[in-house]
């Protein structure tokens, strides 16, 4: 298997923990339902639109998800599925369950990018992981339709994943504690 573009920079940057999610600031000093609610009244879309970028672009995954929602679902906005895929990608890089649940989909279907069934599996399983339990159940529609190498490809794939994830984990817990300085 070949990997660029999208699929290698999706499969890289899978292996972030869901950390970094709560990165940016403390989540218990601002509602989750204040930093992103598209779910407004049309006079009041445009700076609901404007904020919800902001905090998208700061590394919000919830915001994120939002965004790509907005853009999927055409209810507000035209359809755009480009600018769905590319903040469902950046929620998902962050451990939203959600938006890779949303991303596999659109990699199974070929909405807004090429129909690949070994990506959609991979992120579905990502996706199931990180509490979609809708997600497992995708992951087996898509594995159904797979072939037995391309179930094998993905397999290594996540096996690679899991495998630097732990290594991450370890390194994270036996790095040595910074000496402090004696006192002068």
């Amino acid at each position: 298997m070949k990997c660029t573009g999208r699929t290698l920079l999706l499969g890289c940057l899978l292996l972030l923990p869901p950390m970094l999610a709560h990165a940016g600031g403390n989540s218990l000093l601002v509602p989750a339902t204040g930093r992103c609610s598209l779910n407004t009244a049309p006079e009041d879309l445009p700076q609901a639109l404007t904020t919800c970028q902001e905090n998208a672009q700061r590394g919000d995954a919830a915001a994120q998800y939002e965004l790509g929602e907005y853009y999927y679902d055409g209810q507000r906005t035209p359809r755009d599925l480009p600018q769905a895929l590319h903040w469902f990608e950046q929620a998902s890089l962050q451990g939203n369950a959600q938006a890779q649940l949303r991303l596999g989909s659109m990699f199974f279907r070929g909405e807004g990018v090429q129909a690949n069934n070994v990506q959609a599996y991979i992120v579905l399983k990502m996706a199931a992981i990180n509490g979609s339990d809708e997600a497992m159940d995708s992951a087996d529609q898509v594995a159904a339709q797979m072939g037995r190498e391309e179930l094998q490809i993905a397999s290594q794939v996540l096996g690679q994943i899991f495998r630097s994830y732990l290594l991450e984990l370890q390194n994270i817990g036996s790095s040595p504690t910074p000496a402090l300085a004696p006192a002068p």
